[in-house]
């Protein structure tokens, strides 16, 4: 690991902030590092309001796509809803199907088959849509790329409402609508919404033509937070917000679906990183196993009593989704191996058994062990698909790009993308892959890095400094939970590896005359020689709360020690 103190704040805005909000050194400096320089930055930070929301028509097209929209439910024509199924598509269709047939009923809801058709809008969705004479499909998540789909919708009489989030290429398909912020010719203030994000600008841009404010429309808002934990965009700006009140419905009035997940929770209250590894991989092992349109099904259920017997399903499905991870991560490293890949630049293997819906779980898995870009193929139909995962700091989606000859097609963000190419293509795709990546990336970002906000004292660890710390939340992307280090510590003497394979390690640290607070080190047991017997150490952490035998208290989440 390498460990990188961030450069500390300029000492007349750390003073500033420090005077401004009456708050001490270390909190104005975390404010800083996060952008926040002044008293009306902090207070939106610290308290999100309704007018963070930006009005929708700032978004290129959103007059046109609620134009198309009003006309089709003026003309009583048939309506899909269309998204792609993971985590960010299955809300995104929950979302603005639910919302649509508050108002009329001839709503459908597609999401492709991941086996048969695919990411993104496919021809048999289009021909589904034909032989049930829908003539406007509002795809979600997807079709920023769709060119050849959308003009063979055109062809057939059916027209596009397209709302993506993800890059465009040199062309937009020639839709109806086109909402995506990350067109160059979009002016939108906020331009890393996720996909339900955009939907959820649909459905505010519908809702204002009928006299709806942003604040009628907060029952949504628990779809909203799912997708942008579950889909890795910044928490900053317009998606804090959203996630903020998202957040809030989660932990008040949640929808039956996400309810029926969150009930075998023992927790009073759910973060965003409760949301991330709970509530987002249920969701997706729908698409990944059976159907997306299973996790449909479930959010958009009003009845308590039911939307348990989809979860109950859904939970069958993420067993057999941990099952299937295991067992292909433990081949794909036999596979290292076995070709001797262990010290290239990149990792790049296939087998055309594996399960498709699991291989970019895999793909993650293998960068926990090998600290590089990684893509895990499988076979899909007469093409070998992939899921691609990448390193902090490495823009895995540029070099794809870069070896786009050898590819069908490929699209996704900057740490994760998806690509298919011929079978026979496979070996010069991965020889181009490894010669890109080895004479692009910085070779410090094939060393896992800890970025740490500041270095501070075991004595300022106290119950109020972290009530304030908690009010940073919701974190992710761009505001991170802070993470801090601690120099000189020292084990009270119980250190001791904990869990069933031993690979935990669990401490009660002090520092000189400190009060002690004990620290979990979830697989770090590793690490355990270095504290034993009294030794100093040094070590990096975030803090949490830990709940035993009915009593809370403070502890270190250890992220690495030395």
């Amino acid at each position: 690991m390498r460990w990188t103190l961030k450069p500390k704040p300029e000492t007349h805005k750390l003073q500033h902030l420090m005077e401004v909000l009456q708050v001490d050194e270390i909190v104005a400096t975390l404010l800083l590092q996060r952008g926040i320089e002044t008293f009306e930055a902090a207070k939106s930070f610290f308290r999100p309001s309704i007018e963070q929301i930006h009005d929708p028509f700032l978004m290129k097209d959103m007059d046109v796509a609620v134009a198309r929209i009003d006309k089709a439910i003026a003309n009583e024509e048939n309506i899909m809803v269309y998204g792609d199924y993971d985590v960010d598509g299955t809300t995104s269709v929950a979302l603005v199907s639910s919302y649509l047939k508050t108002m009329y009923p001839n709503i459908a809801t597609y999401i492709p088959d991941r086996y048969e058709e695919g990411y993104g809008l496919s021809f048999k969705g289009i021909d589904y849509a034909s032989d049930n004479d829908i003539s406007l499909i509002i795809t979600l998540d997807c079709g920023i790329k769709a060119i050849d789909k959308v003009a063979y919708a055109t062809e057939k009489g059916i027209d596009i409402v397209i709302c993506d989030h993800h890059r465009p290429g040199n062309e937009l398909p020639k839709a109806v609508a086109v909402l995506d912020p990350k067109r160059d010719d979009c002016t939108y203030p906020y331009d890393e919404l996720c996909g339900c994000g955009v939907g959820f600008k649909l459905i505010q841009a519908l809702g204002s033509k009928r006299g709806q404010t942003v604040t009628d429309l907060f029952p949504y808002l628990d779809l909203v937070a799912t997708a942008i934990a579950a889909d890795i965009v910044p928490v900053t700006g317009e998606n804090r917000t959203l996630a903020y009140f998202g957040m809030q419905v989660i932990n008040s009035a949640p929808r039956a679906g996400i309810q029926a997940i969150i009930n075998q929770l023992k927790k009073d209250s759910l973060t965003i990183t409760d949301v991330v590894f709970v509530i987002a991989p249920r969701i997706n092992a729908a698409g990944r196993i059976s159907q997306g349109l299973h996790a449909v099904e479930l959010l958009t259920e009003n009845n308590l009593e039911v939307a348990k017997q989809y979860a109950a399903s859904i939970e069958a499905f993420n067993m057999e989704r941990r099952e299937l991870d295991q067992e292909i991560t433990k081949e794909a490293f036999q596979q290292i191996e076995k070709l001797e890949e262990q010290e290239r630049f990149t990792t790049v293997v296939y087998d055309e058994n594996w399960h498709k819906g699991v291989i970019g779980i895999v793909a993650s898995r293998l960068i926990e062990t090998y600290y590089r870009p990684t893509l895990v193929f499988t076979k899909s139909g007469e093409k070998l698909a992939a899921s691609a995962r990448s390193v902090k700091g490495f823009d895995v989606y540029n070099a794809l790009e870069q070896c786009k000859e050898h590819l069908i097609q490929f699209g996704g963000h900057k740490y994760a993308a998806g690509l298919t190419l011929k079978e026979e293509n496979y070996q010069a795709f991965k020889d181009a892959f490894e010669e890109v990546v080895k004479n692009t990336i910085d070779k410090n970002l094939l060393t896992p890095e800890i970025l740490i906000d500041t270095k501070i004292t075991l004595r300022e660890i106290t119950p109020k400094f972290y009530r304030i710390l908690k009010q940073f939340s919701p974190f992710g992307p761009q505001n991170m939970s802070p993470i801090f280090m601690s120099t000189e510590l020292k084990d009270t003497g119980w250190a001791k590896c904990v869990g069933a394979e031993e690979d935990h390690l669990k401490l009660c640290a002090v520092q000189r005359r400190s009060p002690r607070i004990n620290g979990i080190g979830f697989n770090l047991g590793d690490k355990l020689p270095k504290v034993q017997g009294k030794k100093p150490f040094d070590a990096v952490y975030s803090i949490d709360e830990n709940t035993w035998n009915g009593e809370t208290t403070l502890q270190l989440r250890l992220r690495d020690i030395r």
